[in-house]
């Protein structure tokens, strides 16, 4: 289960970084981080499929296993919203540069 807190973490924090490289109007490697988050998710996803389908369909989830499971889905919340974010970044720098062509 530490895996799944493990791959929600790091999904977040690359996701977060790539915003954070958008914010500097650096796409490409705003796409690279957004890339590394996405393979963790999918890594954490995957984990967690094995663990549900290796668990008695009576079993009662522990409470580690269900805040596991939510830094999971935090993190594919998250990602989703900013990826939004990032290409609100790339549209307002598009029109900057728009604007500044103009203006000259």
């Amino acid at each position: 289960m530490t895996q799944l807190i493990l791959h929600g973490g790091n999904a977040r924090g690359a996701a977060y970084e790539a915003l954070d490289a958008a914010e500097e109007e650096d796409f490409e490697g705003a796409e690279a981080k957004l890339e590394e988050a996405e393979q963790e998710f999918v890594a954490g996803h995957k984990y967690q499929t094995e663990l549900i389908s290796h668990q008695d369909d009576e079993a009662i989830p522990s409470f580690f296993m269900i805040h596991a499971q939510d830094h999971l889905m935090t993190a594919q919340a998250e990602l989703a919203l900013i990826k939004r974010l990032i290409n609100q970044h790339r549209e307002t720098s598009a029109l900057k540069q728009r604007v500044s062509a103009l203006e000259k």
